[in-house]
């Protein structure tokens, strides 16, 4: 590795063991040929590390400590390492926690310094520091959403860190600015939203939503909820004026609250808008980053994710139908243009089926890495309760993930969750990932039992130039071992109607990296624009 990139630390040479006494198994996955030296093993530590530039390697935590925050996989002891190089910190120790709406969170613990001073009447200030020293040498989601100072990092009585008594997180803990009470209708509404979102009790008129731990499926949310409460407003509204008073400013009050859940990404255009499906997770937050890129000349909606009647099973003939109203009330007549990512691009499928037998016209089918679904199989719902499960950890010790993935295949989804909390992994919000679950479970139902049909339309298929080596949940499958680039849809679509475009990255980063998804953000804006010539 480069100096100063993170890597994991492999040991050589005669002091290094052979192997795991009558363990092949363990010792084929610890143990690997060295590239460097004939003959020789190296072990893998399971040791993060770092060379400095006088060729020292510094110590920055177990691999089997790394978080996985909205898709991405962080490592805390890199973040560590960034606040350790700050004056005021002394020692720090970083964790994901879950606040009480139910999403997961960086949260810092720092012993200061005497540089730091007493931290009496700072409201915020050391965190407003901490985040300023690291949102300048890591990205946006590796720097933590509150900075919690402690008098000493409490510590078992075998000398370890004590993880279960950090504390929460209190408001001063967050970056927040000098409280001015909210004023008016509509900053009131907003601050109370955003209290909930973002787990801090107290939200004042001049405080940023990004610097308060906010993103971009939060985003989605408070712009669902203000929609519901007949605040108008959009995505690039928030991302230009992220302070509350500001967006306020910008929002118009309408009289009668808005029930088509159509998140408005980006509202102005001149060419026909572009309508985004949620993924088979029910999540749209991928629209906002992508959107933010493109620079076709068009609005961009993120469509809702349809009820799902407890009663019924859902198809994904009666979602189309449901969703089809909600479009319909922002562009009565076509022609339509959708796109979509993994499976949620297949219900985007279906409602081009649904409004081509209507006799409209469905000019724009933009796939984001979306393979041709396989057979049923009551595996992939097994494999999707683990992966939701493990997707909502924070830090996992191996035998609590082994005990996991072991279980997955006689625990219900409640009993699962049960299991990850009493590991301290996950905050007891069970009913809410219960209720996300069975959602999620639905829509794959749904899905496996669609029977695709062949239409005469074109399709853009931006599919990932990169596997991904780990089985992944079936809302997130990329169809690796179908025919690549096409991803088996020319088995449905005549082969000259699909347009493969590679995209740097495997399924997860082509969407979450900002540099690949730039790329892809301005493939599709070439296409879109390809498609008016």
């Amino acid at each position: 590795m480069p100096f100063g990139a993170v890597g994991e630390l492999y040991i050589g040479g005669a002091g290094v063991a052979r192997g795991y006494l009558n363990r092949p198994e363990l010792t084929a996955e610890r143990f690997i040929a060295s590239p460097f030296v004939e003959g020789d093993r190296l072990y893998r530590t399971g040791d993060l590390a770092r060379y400095l530039p006088d060729g020292n390697l510094e110590f920055l935590g177990r691999n089997d400590d790394q978080v996985k925050i909205r898709g991405y996989r962080i490592e805390p002891g890199e973040i560590v390492a960034r606040l350790c190089e700050h004056a005021w910190v002394r020692e720090a120790v970083v964790l994901a926690r879950q606040n009480g709406g139910g999403h997961k969170h960086l949260i810092a613990y720092v012993v200061c310094a005497p540089e730091a001073g007493s931290d009496e009447g700072g409201g915020g200030a050391l965190a407003g520091a901490l985040r300023a020293h690291l949102s300048a040498r890591l990205p946006d989601y590796m720097v933590p959403s509150a900075f919690v100072r402690l008098a000493a990092l409490p510590l078992t009585v075998n000398g370890k860190l004590d993880r279960n008594a950090l504390p929460a997180p209190s408001d001063q803990a967050y970056a927040l600015a000098a409280y001015q009470l909210p004023q008016g209708e509509v900053e009131t509404a907003l601050a109370q939203i955003w209290a909930e979102l973002l787990g801090v009790e107290r939200i004042g008129r001049n405080d940023h939503f990004f610097e308060l731990g906010g993103y971009s499926l939060l985003a989605v949310q408070m712009l669902g909820r203000a929609s519901n409460l007949g605040l108008s407003f959009s995505a690039t509204d928030l991302f230009r004026a992220p302070v509350l008073k500001e967006l306020a400013s910008q929002i118009c009050l309408q009289v009668q609250p808005s029930n088509s859940a159509v998140i408005s990404v980006r509202p102005n255009g001149s060419q026909p808008p572009l309508f985004f499906v949620p993924s088979g997770f029910g999540d749209c937050s991928y629209v906002l980053g992508l959107a933010a890129e493109m620079d076709a000349d068009c609005s961009v909606y993120a469509l809702p994710w349809p009820p799902f009647d407890d009663v019924r099973p859902p198809t994904f003939e009666a979602m189309a139908a449901e969703v089809i109203v909600a479009i319909k009330q922002i562009q009565p007549r076509g022609p339509y243009r959708f796109a979509g990512y993994s499976s949620g691009a297949i219900l985007a499928y279906a409602i081009a089926e649904r409004l081509l037998s209507s006799d409209e016209v469905v000019s724009f089918m933009a796939f984001i890495d979306v393979s041709l679904p396989g057979a049923s199989s009551n595996a992939s719902l097994k494999n999707l309760a683990r992966e939701f499960v493990l997707d909502r950890c924070g830090t996992l010790r191996d035998e609590y993930r082994e005990v996991l993935e072991r279980d997955t295949e006689q625990c219900s989804i409640s009993e699962l969750l049960e299991k990850a909390q009493q590991t301290g992994a996950l905050a007891p919000d069970h009913d809410l990932h219960v209720s996300m679950y069975q959602r999620a479970a639905a829509f794959q139902r749904a899905l496996q039992s669609y029977r695709i049909p062949s239409l005469p339309i074109e399709i853009y298929q931006f599919y990932a130039s990169e596997p991904l080596n780990r089985w992944v949940p079936p809302d997130k499958q990329s169809g690796r071992d179908a025919n690549l680039p096409k991803l088996g849809w020319d088995l449905v679509v005549d082969a000259g109607a699909i347009h493969a475009v590679p995209v740097p990255g495997n399924h997860a980063t082509m969407v979450s990296n900002p540099e690949n998804r730039q790329v892809l953000a301005h493939a599709i804006s070439t296409a879109l624009i390809g498609t008016l010539e």
